[in-house]
């Protein structure tokens, strides 16, 4: 399979490399939807409704994301999900707890149409929402069953956890799943001279001088530190 990424696909400025599905909702690459769609009949084999809750995302959605969370607006968390005190925070700081748990504009997976946020539909009690957080796929967690399931069989569909470990960048994912083919595409297709560029250009993003200061090591640690399939 020969898959290409160009600046604007893998920048989340142009979304021609992702369909929009409907049965069910989510948007992703044609290849990774079917495997996707594979995947999740396998699961709906063992009793596991695997559902998608995230999927792609452009650059603007993702850029309003980031505004909230650095303006104050939305709720920083640490690595345990717990909610964090901002008081005292240098921005650097702020910086890197928002790239915890959310992608930078212009470089997160969300804009390759290759990873997929998931949950179990079926284990979910009644009246009660998805919170992407550690508590709900810890041992004992709500969705605990499904991601053991998924340990067992998310390789044979040609997916896998970029953010399994915490390498300085995202803290652990279980829950964010990759199509790796089309990833390891998207990921040879970086280049963070171009996304100082698209970054420079977005006049609406708070914090935009600092994050360009500390480019490289977000780079380094936020893009480029993942889980290798």
């Amino acid at each position: 399979m020969d898959v290409h990424f160009d600046e604007w696909e893998w920048t989340g400025r142009a979304r021609t490399h992702v369909p929009q599905y409907a049965q069910p909702r989510f948007a992703a690459r044609p290849e990774v939807a079917a495997a996707f769609l594979a995947l999740r009949e396998a699961a709906l084999a063992d009793g596991f409704h695997l559902t998608p809750i995230a999927s792609w995302r452009p650059f603007d959605a993702q850029l309003r994301n980031w505004n909230r969370k650095f303006s104050g607006e939305a709720t920083l968390y640490d690595i345990d999900g717990r909610p964090r005190d901002r008081a005292g925070m240098a921005p650097e700081d702020i910086v890197w707890a928002i790239l915890g748990w959310s992608g930078l504009p212009g470089a997160t997976r969300r804009h390759w149409g290759t990873d997929i946020d998931v949950f179990d539909r079926a284990a979910l009690p009644a009246g009660q929402h998805v919170l992407l957080l550690p508590q709900e796929t810890a041992p004992g967690g709500v969705f605990a069953p499904l991601h053991a399931w998924l340990d067992a069989h998310l390789a044979r569909f040609g997916f896998f956890r970029p953010y399994r470990h915490y390498r300085g960048g995202m803290f652990p994912e279980p829950w964010h799943l990759s199509y790796a083919p089309s990833a390891a595409a998207a990921l040879a297709a970086f280049d963070v001279d171009v996304l100082a560029r698209v970054i420079a250009g977005a006049d609406a993003m708070l914090g935009r001088e600092l994050v360009l200061e500390m480019l490289p090591e977000i780079a380094r640690r936020h893009v480029l530190g993942v889980d290798e399939p």
